[in-house]
C-alpha cells in the first residue's frame, strides 16, 4: 500500500490520533483536518486517496467536505463517521456520493476492509471502462446499446462502483438486472473477491437460514460436517439478492441484523463472525407496495433501498435490438462453434416490433430456437416463431393457412407439431433429449408426441 495517502477529518484530537496511528500500521501516510476550511486547504496541497470525514465539524458538516471534493476532486473516495444510531446522515452521505459510512465508537475490524477497499478504487476515468460494460475482463457480461437509457444506465454503473452503498435495482424479468450488478461489482474496490448471486425465491423456507448462514456439524440432524452459506462465501465480496422480496418475513428479521451490526453467526456455532460485504438487491416486483401490503419489512426496505437503479425493458430500446441480436447469434455461434448466421431486415424489423414480455432472456431463446431451425445459416422471420399478434390477426392467419392447406384444424395442427419436431431432431443430430430441451418441452412429453405423431 505503498504512497497511498489519507486525509482525516475530526474535530476531536483523540480520534484524529487513533486513526492515524491506525493507518500508519497499515502502511498509509495520513495528514488530518479538524474542520471544513481545514481540510479544504489540505485537498489543495496534496492529492488523497481516501478521505474519512466526521459527519459534525465545527464549521460546517462532513457532507460539506463531501460535496467539495465531488466537485473538485471527483476520483478521491469519502467515508464519513457518523454518531452511533445516526442511520439517517449515514444514508443521506450515501445518497450524496459516499463510498461509505463508519459508525462511533469507530471498530477497527471495520475500519481496515473499508480503507483496503475504498484504495483499490481506479483512480482515473479511464480505468474505469470495465465498471460500464464496454471493455470488461474475460468472464465479465457486458451491457449492449447504444441508446440513452442504456447510455444512462452505463453512467448510473460507473458512479455506483465507486462506492460502496447498498443499491435496489428493479426492472421487469428478463432485463438484466444481475448483469448490472455484476458490472458494479467487477468496477468496484471489491473486484478481485467474490460476487455471490442468490434467487431469494427458489430457496425452501425452511432452509434459508442454513443457506445464508452456514452451519456447523452437529447443528441439527443431517450436519455431517461444516458448512458455509452465502455471507460466508461472500466474504470482502458482493452479495446479490435477486427477488429479494420473495424473502420471509423471518428471513427479513435476520438480514436486518446482519446489515446493522455487520454481524453473523453460524447454526451450531457461538462465535459471531464479522462479515465485510457489500450488498446488491433486485426484484421485479415493487418493494414499496409489498411494504403497504405487509410483506416486507419498512426497516429493511430502507436499509436496501439507499440507491435505486432502473434496468429498461427491451420494448424501450428498440434502436437497441439489432445490435443486441448480433452480439447474442455470435455468442450462441461460439458455444457450437459454428458460423453466426445472417438475420434478414425482416426477421429484424419483426424483433423491433415485437414486444419481449420476457425481455433479454426472451430475446436469447428465440435467438437460440431460429438458429437451430433456421436453413441456409440465415434467420428469416419465420424462424423466430412470434407468438405476440392480436386476437383476429391470430385468425386472419389461421385461417389463411387452413385454407391454402385445406386442412381440418386437427390435421393442421398435427402437420405444425410434427414440422417442429423433425426441425428440431435434424438440428440436434436426433439427439431427443436435446430437441425436448430446444423445444421447450420435458423428454417425456417429446416421447409421447414422436409414438402420436407416428415419428421414427
Amino acid at each position: 500500500m505503498a504512497n497511498k495517502t489519507v486525509l482525516v477529518v475530526d474535530d476531536e484530537k483523540d480520534i484524529r490520533e487513533l486513526l492515524v496511528v491506525t493507518l500508519a500500521r497499515m502502511g498509509i501516510d495520513a495528514d488530518t483536518a479538524a474542520s471544513v476550511a481545514e481540510a479544504k486547504a489540505a485537498l489543495e496541497q496534496r492529492a488523497y486517496d481516501l478521505a474519512l470525514t466526521d459527519m459534525r465539524l465545527p464549521d460546517g458538516e462532513g457532507l460539506d467536505v463531501l460535496r467539495h471534493i465531488a466537485e473538485h476532486f471527483g476520483n478521491t473516495p469519502v467515508a464519513v463517521i457518523t454518531a452511533y444510531g445516526s442511520t439517517e446522515n449515514a444514508v443521506a452521505a450515501l445518497k450524496a456520493g459516499a463510498f461509505d459510512y463508519l459508525s462511533k465508537p469507530i471498530k477497527l475490524d471495520q475500519l481496515r476492509p473499508l480503507v483496503m477497499s475504498a484504495l483499490k478504487l481506479p483512480r482515473h476515468p479511464q480505468s474505469r471502462r470495465a465498471s460500464v460494460g464496454e471493455t470488461p475482463q474475460p468472464g465479465t457480461p457486458r451491457l449492449i446499446g447504444e441508446s440513452a437509457p442504456i447510455q444512462r444506465a452505463r453512467e448510473m454503473i460507473g458512479r455506483l462502483a465507486r462506492s460502496q452503498a447498498p443499491v435496489y435495482i428493479t426492472g421487469e424479468s428478463g432485463t438484466g438486472k444481475e448483469v448490472a450488478a455484476r458490472l458494479i461489482h467487477a468496477g468496484s474496490g471489491r473486484a478481485d473477491a467474490p460476487f455471490v448471486a442468490v434467487n431469494c425465491g427458489a430457496i425452501p423456507e425452511n432452509l434459508m437460514e442454513s443457506e445464508f448462514f452456514g452451519y456447523r456439524k452437529g447443528a441439527f440432524t443431517g450436519a455431517e460436517s461444516d458448512r458455509p452459506g452465502y455471507l460466508h462465501a461472500a466474504q470482502k465480496g458482493t452479495l446479490f439478492l435477486d427477488e429479494v422480496g420473495d424473502l420471509p418475513l423471518a428471513m427479513q428479521v435476520k438480514l436486518l441484523r446482519v446489515i446493522q451490526e455487520k454481524k453473523f453467526r453460524r447454526l451450531g456455532d457461538t462465535v459471531e463472525e464479522t462479515i465485510d460485504l457489500r450488498i446488491i438487491s433486485a426484484t421485479h416486483r415493487s418493494l414499496a407496495e409489498q411494504v403497504e401490503a405487509g410483506q416486507f419489512r419498512q426497516d429493511l426496505f430502507y436499509r436496501l433501498n439507499v440507491i435505486e437503479m432502473k434496468m429498461p425493458s427491451l420494448r424501450e430500446i428498440p434502436e437497441d435490438v439489432p445490435l443486441m441480436v448480433a452480439q447474442v447469434v455470435e455468442r450462441l455461434a461460439r458455444q457450437t462453434g459454428g458460423e453466426p448466421p445472417t438475420v434478414t431486415e425482416e426477421a429484424l424489423l419483426a424483433l423491433r416490433r415485437y414486444d419481449f414480455p420476457g425481455n433479454v432472456r426472451e430475446l436469447e431463446n428465440i435467438l437460440e430456437r431460429a438458429m437451430a431451425l433456421c436453413t441456409d445459416n440465415a434467420i428469416r422471420e419465420g424462424d423466430l416463431y412470434l407468438t405476440q399478434a392480436s386476437p383476429k390477426e391470430k385468425a386472419v392467419a389461421l385461417d389463411g393457412a387452413l385454407g391454402t392447406r385445406g386442412l381440418p384444424l386437427h390435421d393442421f395442427l398435427d402437420q405444425v407439431e410434427r414440422e417442429a419436431i423433425q426441425k428440431a431432431l435434424e438440428a440436434t443430430r436426433f439427439n431427443k433429449t436435446a430437441a425436448a430441451k430446444l423445444l421447450g418441452i420435458t423428454f417425456r412429453s417429446l416421447r409421447y408426441r414422436l409414438d402420436r405423431l407416428g415419428i421414427d
